[in-house]
């Protein structure tokens, strides 16, 4: 759920502005973004209103959740600067204040001016630097970069992966849909950044090579209520969304104790007990806990898809 500041702020933007527009708006840019286009769809002010009806809350809610498991993984991460790169109207600097509250200095890049306009209005004491992925980049503790590889072609992730790297003094995150392209893209991007002596905080436990094959794609849900607003604009009928994420967390230092794992699809509960598909440094596993082994059950129960095991 966006934080009230947020959602505040975004209502004062959307005070005067007509329904019906938004509405429509809203429908083309969804055509968009469903047939792979690029935020090159947001022309006007008008038109990027009704991104942050739409897309805003979904996104900021995957880029939250990602952060959500690097303060798992890495409690002792205390992040001071933000670099955040392709930052759109800076949804993911919100995300990030919100999980760490030590961010001070914010430094936006965005080559959409009217991206720009609005994220200056969202967050006015950010520095805001007009330009692509190619601009010079300054270094920042935290470097993020959030549904930005999708607009490119997948044999550049592990390029702008690796200078994306080397602006991040201590962390980079990337987010990307959670499709198979986008996982693609993550894929290419975490192997990228381990070979260039980077460690990963989430969601894999282990610096080894993927183990996901086939068809089979790493991706995570995160589910969100609805706003009137974003009902009314997207002629919604159910009250909340799910966001299909993937995602990498890298880190310059090694984070992760040996014994985890991660929970990387739905858990499933039946009669006879609870399967956890897992993720380690031993591969891809079902591990299946029967419902005589008490204490293991209970523990098992309150994990879901993306937590820790």
């Amino acid at each position: 759920m966006t934080p009230p500041t947020l959602t505040a702020a975004i209502a004062a933007l959307l005070e005067g502005v007509s329904r019906k527009d938004l509405g429509q708006r809203a429908g083309k840019l969804s055509s968009v973004y469903r047939d792979g286009g690029t935020s090159a769809g947001i022309a006007t002010r008008a038109d990027a209103l009704a991104y942050l009806v739409t897309r805003c809350p979904a996104t900021y809610a995957a880029t939250r959740a990602a952060f959500a498991r690097v303060t798992e993984a890495v409690p002792d991460f205390s992040p001071s600067g933000l670099l955040d790169v392709g930052a759109g109207p800076g949804t993911a600097a919100w995300a990030a204040r919100d999980a760490w509250p030590s961010v001070d200095a914010i430094t936006l890049i965005e080559p959409n001016a009217v991206f720009r306009d609005l994220a200056a209005r969202l967050l006015p004491d950010a520095e805001i630097i007009p330009g692509d992925l190619g601009v010079a980049k300054p270094s920042a503790d935290l470097v993020t970069a959030s549904y930005v590889l999708a607009e490119l072609p997948e044999a550049a992730a592990a390029f702008i992966a690796r200078d994306l790297w080397g602006s991040a003094t201590k962390m980079l995150v990337l987010v990307e849909p959670g499709t198979p392209a986008g996982f693609a893209r993550i894929r290419a991007a975490r192997a990228a950044l381990i070979a260039a002596g980077g460690h990963v905080a989430a969601p894999c436990t282990h610096d080894n090579t993927c183990p996901m094959a086939g068809n089979d794609w790493c991706h995570f849900s995160e589910r969100l209520p609805r706003s009137r607003e974003h009902m009314i604009a997207k002629g919604a009928r159910v009250p909340f969304e799910d966001e299909r994420y993937a995602y990498v967390a890298v880190s310059r230092a090694s984070v992760m104790p040996p014994g985890f794992a991660r929970i990387i699809k739905p858990v499933v509960e039946n009669k006879p007990g609870i399967t956890l598909p897992l993720c380690d440094a031993s591969g891809l596993r079902d591990q299946f806990i029967a419902r005589r082994d008490k204490d293991l059950i209970r523990s098992a129960r309150k994990k879901e898809w993306g937590d820790l095991f």
